[in-house]
């Protein structure tokens, strides 16, 4: 029963939400701004495949440096949340083994999904030369 609630959980994102939450509202927030940047400038640049060299270039720069941004703050959402843990478990004293595993998971889910965004970014710039490079050379 626990297996198909998991399952059902995975379909409806009900787990992608708690990890988005989990991983710290504000920081994982900005880091999915940053793929929706990253994603318009990526549909920006695919309408424009045939246009001129100076925008294709410009749009393909911005979608490189938004999922580069995005990797940056969740790196830094994550030492955030390391210096948080480390504040709480100093002022706690001892800690229990599987609490201090728990709070290092949670803290990789941010630089998790800002992995997941510099992917996403570079994999569409790859992408785009590609497809620009072919277009350009049927012209020829």
């Amino acid at each position: 029963m626990n297996v198909l609630s998991i399952g059902w959980g995975l379909v409806l994102g009900f787990t992608i939400v708690d990890r988005f939450q989990e991983g710290g509202t504000l920081g994982m927030t900005l880091v999915l701004l940053c793929l929706l940047i990253a994603v318009f400038f990526s549909f920006k640049a695919f309408t424009g495949l045939a246009g001129s060299e100076a925008e294709f270039s410009k749009n393909k720069k911005l979608i490189q440096h938004a999922a580069l941004l995005g990797l940056v703050i969740s790196f830094m959402n994550s030492l955030l949340g390391l210096i948080g843990a480390f504040d709480a478990i100093e002022s706690a004293g001892d800690i229990a083994p599987d609490v201090l595993a728990g709070g290092l998971k949670i803290t990789l889910l941010s630089p998790l999904f800002g992995l997941l965004v510099f992917i996403i970014g570079h994999i569409s710039s790859f992408v785009l030369t590609w497809m620009r490079k072919a277009e350009l050379g049927q012209e020829n």
